[in-house]
């Protein structure tokens, strides 16, 4: 059900309150582009300082902006099992395709207190889930064989967004879940790696700025030309690694203000990239053959 390509949506603010008329020129745009779903208020859409209340809000106004031209996968995750619940059966009543549920951060439960916290959540909701392992992030690890154990008990559970950066470790959840379980590249840098293992697409960054650029690196792999998939796919890596000069999604939304979209504003203990990060952006960004 989720395969291609996924937009890690930013949250644009302006003056500390979300800009939905950005919000919705960024929707056109990635559906312009060919993008296969979106992803509000995940990471990248600065989930730890956005309230509950602003949350319900943008995931509800998201999905009357797509209007079912592409899937809507809201990021409900939380280190509390009850405040997933919450956000995840309010996201449900919104309308969306599916919810994104990441590990529990900064608690570090042990991997049963996992299982259970996954199983929780996803049995509270009818709509399809799918987990997102960022150990970067949370401070603890999905392991592929709690993942098998997790998905035997629960029906609803549809993919993993993979974010470890273990090439292995993806490999084993593919190697112990098969095509019960759909796996996906939670990082631009590992696309095609993941692709070629046996991934089938990505929950991307930097398709906040090039939907089509990534869409075309999964096209081409999918329809067997991997010499162009590789070709398209190292062109855009400078960019993908210019997405994190600075703290995810600090420089995404540089970027798109270059581009015009939003404003850079992101919510403290963030700051706006720094001077010396902006140039070397900018120049990346023309480096690619972006119009600024």
């Amino acid at each position: 059900m989720f395969e291609g390509a996924y937009t890690a949506l930013i949250t644009p603010f302006r003056n500390n309150a979300i800009d939905y008329a950005a919000a919705e020129r960024i929707i056109e745009m990635q559906i312009a582009g060919g993008i296969d779903g979106i992803v509000p208020v995940g990471t990248t859409g600065e989930s730890p300082t956005v309230s509950f209340e602003e949350h319900k809000e943008y995931v509800g106004r998201i999905v009357k902006m797509v209007r079912g031209r592409v899937k809507v996968v809201a990021g409900t995750g939380s280190n509390s099992t009850k405040e997933a619940i919450y956000l995840s059966q309010a996201a449900q009543d919104d309308g969306v395709d599916g919810v994104l549920l990441v590990n529990p951060y900064y608690n570090k439960p042990p991997q049963r207190g996992l299982i259970a916290h996954f199983e929780a959540v996803a049995k509270s909701i009818k709509i399809p889930v799918i987990l997102y392992n960022i150990p970067g992030r949370t401070g603890i690890n999905f392991l592929p064989e709690s993942v098998k154990e997790l998905i035997e008990r629960v029906p609803n559970i549809a993919a993993i967004k993979e974010a470890s950066g273990d090439i292995a470790q993806m490999m084993r959840v593919i190697e112990l879940c098969g095509d019960r379980l759909t796996l996906l590249s939670g990082d631009d840098n590992l696309l095609l790696p993941v692709l070629a293992i046996g991934g089938k697409g990505v929950v991307s960054v930097i398709t906040n700025v090039l939907p089509a650029d990534v869409k075309k690196v999964i096209t081409l792999h999918n329809e067997g030309k991997i010499a162009d998939a590789r070709a398209a796919f190292y062109r855009l890596l400078p960019l993908c690694r210019a997405m994190f000069y600075e703290t995810n999604p600090i420089p995404v939304k540089a970027a798109m203000e270059m581009l015009g979209y939003c404003s850079p504003e992101v919510r403290l203990p963030l700051e706006p990239l720094s001077a010396e990060y902006r140039e070397k952006l900018k120049l990346a960004l023309k480096e690619f053959g972006v119009s600024l």
